[in-house]
């Protein structure tokens, strides 16, 4: 794939207290090169099974989803173990996802709190392991879907604007923070 992907949406979640249950707000900031275009929300269970359902909703119900070229995911799990099937959404949505984080995952650990403390843990760490291991691209850990590591790697770099994290994810950190929060803090 050699195009020059512009359009982007990143994928971030709210923070949230430890011992809540239920939704969980998630925030999506889309992009046209450096400039933010639009802002998407919608909820995520904590530790549920509708996250790849409801990121394919979200982008397919907004008035962005014709100019978009590219989905990027905070991680392989929003709210806890809600697990983003990043090859699900990219077969949906018929786009590139790459789910992204600064650093490597202790798989093991994740692993044994999948399958020992969260419903559904073993069709969950199913779809983790389905994705192999995440790859060292840009600085970043990447699992990708439908896009190859060169594109992926000129993708991340271009848009990293302030640091490795490409600012479509930055941003959606910052405002799901601020939202979920009433305050957005530290980086992602």
């Amino acid at each position: 794939m050699s195009t020059r992907l512009s359009h982007v949406i990143g994928f971030d979640d709210a923070p949230f207290h430890r011992a809540h249950r239920g939704d969980v707000l998630v925030a999506g900031a889309v992009f046209s090169g450096a400039r933010l275009d639009g802002v998407l929300s919608g909820r995520v269970r904590r530790d549920g099974a509708n996250a790849t359902g409801v990121l394919a909703a979200m982008v397919e119900r907004s008035r962005f989803a014709a100019q978009l070229q590219a989905v990027l995911v905070q991680g392989i799990a929003l709210a806890g173990f809600n697990v983003v099937d990043i090859e699900a959404l990219h077969r949906r949505l018929e786009l590139p996802v790459i789910a992204v984080t600064r650093k490597q995952p202790d798989r093991d650990a994740v692993r044994r709190a999948l399958l020992e403390h969260v419903p559904g843990g073993r069709r969950k760490w199913g779809i983790i392991e389905r994705l192999g291991p995440m790859e060292p691209l840009a600085g970043l850990w990447v699992q990708r879907a439908g896009i190859d590591a060169a594109t992926a790697t000129a993708l991340l770099e271009r848009s990293a604007l302030h640091g490795r994290l490409p600012e479509p994810l930055r941003t959606a950190h910052l405002i799901a923070g601020g939202i979920g929060a009433g305050e957005s803090r530290h980086r992602p």
